[in-house]
């Protein structure tokens, strides 16, 4: 009997196995000679080039001192590192042998040529809403990029994770393909901003949170998340900063990287203005800025900014006076001569810290780590810096963090300050951050 029931359970297992592998199955597409760039009309090209830009292509799919577009960019998962891939026309290592239609069945479907199933470290369940139009731009544009041989870099996934196979499974549980559809009741610049946010823009992809299987959780659509050793802040009403993100300060922040009331981008954001929206026209910045506007439901709480700017600026004033503080001598000293605006209002230049999402956040990284690294001049405002004060020391970096904390906000203390900078600093000097 009990040998039965072995050979019962080991048939259903096979079975299942069968079952699964069937499933999972996806036809190769045939290799093609690669089109030549004749082929493919200037303007397509051009709106191709426009699109790679809007998706930040060129960021992940090159490594640091590589050539663009050749793959090597490590991408740092939960599950283990992800290298990107060489999406140059190169017929060996790249996508040269790629026909139209097998970029497309990669792009919504997340399946490569020879119908191997790709990891979700490419956001295909973005891309999958993209048009037919935009699709076939974006291959005109890579299949006219100069090939590169570029072998593939092997990925630190460990098994059985890394068994391509299983994505199916993975994508049974999370992945919903389909074209991008316009809300009706909503305006033609909402739903432009909608679809290039949600779609080639992926802005979920940073700023959505995760489930223990690395899949953004749908209920929680840009409410914020922890990557890469920086908090992406929600993008909903969500967001701790004191004043509401308007469709004109997100304009001008996404434009050029600096808002008058929340300061200049850093860190990953800055590649992504500076090398990426800057390809798209101001009325698709201006449509994603809406976008974001109404999902941070920032008309209705407009009401908020005039107070919020005049208790900003109440504390620096406070501030400026007590000079017999040792917290406020060494924010003073380090910090104020370019946090400090008088009474006529925050200078886009000179932000102010009460007002910042970096010092509302639970989470203190993205002080921390602009505290250590600073801010070079292709991140935020052109041509503007932020000095690292790396040569501070953790003690006294956790004093001035602190001190902001409890003096620019209403919030509780942030624990633990010491052993976080210590931990953001070991990191800081073993990472290579890639622009």
């Amino acid at each position: 009997m009990r040998i039965r029931v072995v050979l019962i359970l080991a048939a259903v297992l096979v079975l299942g196995c069968v079952g699964f592998a069937v499933f999972a199955w996806r036809s190769p597409i045939a290799k093609i000679a690669p089109p030549g760039k004749s082929t493919f009309s200037a303007d397509l090209v051009a709106q191709g080039e426009v699109l790679a830009g809007a998706g930040y292509c060129a960021t992940c799919h090159t490594a640091a001192g590589g050539l663009p577009y050749a793959g090597g960019y490590a991408l740092k998962t939960p599950f283990g590192v992800l290298y990107s891939t060489n999406i140059t026309p190169d017929l060996e290592t790249g996508i040269g042998s790629w026909s139209e239609a097998a970029f497309r069945r990669a792009m919504r479907e997340g399946v490569a040529r020879d119908g191997s199933h790709l990891f979700p470290g490419f956001p295909y369940e973005h891309f999958t809403k993209l048009n037919d139009a935009d699709v076939s731009a974006l291959y005109a544009y890579f299949m006219t990029r100069e090939p590169v041989s570029a072998p593939p870099r092997k990925n630190g996934i460990p098994f059985p994770l890394n068994i391509r196979a299983l994505q199916a499974g993975w994508k049974l549980l999370f992945f919903r393909p389909g074209r991008f559809a316009a809300t009706a009741a909503q305006s033609a610049d909402w739903n432009r901003g909608a679809y290039l946010a949600q779609g080639i823009s992926h802005c979920g992809a940073c700023h959505t949170p995760r489930n223990a299987l690395g899949a953004e959780k749908p209920g929680r659509a840009f409410g914020g998340a922890s990557i890469d050793h920086w908090i992406a802040p929600a993008l909903t009403n969500d967001n701790p900063s004191p004043v509401p993100w308007s469709e004109d300060e997100l304009f001008a922040y996404l434009r050029g990287g600096v808002s008058r009331y929340h300061g200049t981008s850093f860190g990953p954001m800055g590649a992504v203005i500076h090398d990426g929206l800057s390809k798209l026209p101001d009325a698709d910045v201006h449509a994603i800025a809406g976008y974001f506007a109404a999902v941070d439901a920032a008309a209705g709480r407009a009401a908020d900014t005039g107070p919020a700017v005049q208790r900003a600026l109440a504390t620096d004033q406070r501030s400026a006076g007590l000079h017999y503080d040792p917290d406020i001598r060494l924010y003073t000293a380090a910090c104020a001569s370019c946090h400090y605006n008088g009474t006529g209002g925050p200078a886009p230049m000179r932000p102010d810290l009460a007002l910042n999402s970096a010092v509302n956040l639970d989470d203190p990284a993205n002080l921390i780590r602009v505290m250590l690294d600073g801010i070079d001049a292709n991140q935020g405002a052109p041509g503007v810096v932020m000095p690292a004060f790396s040569g501070f020391t953790d003690a006294d970096l956790s004093r001035i963090a602190a001190y902001l904390r409890a003096t620019r906000t209403a919030k509780a203390p942030w624990p633990d300050l010491e052993q976080k900078i210590a931990a953001a600093r070991a990191v800081s000097e073993r990472q290579e951050w890639q622009p």
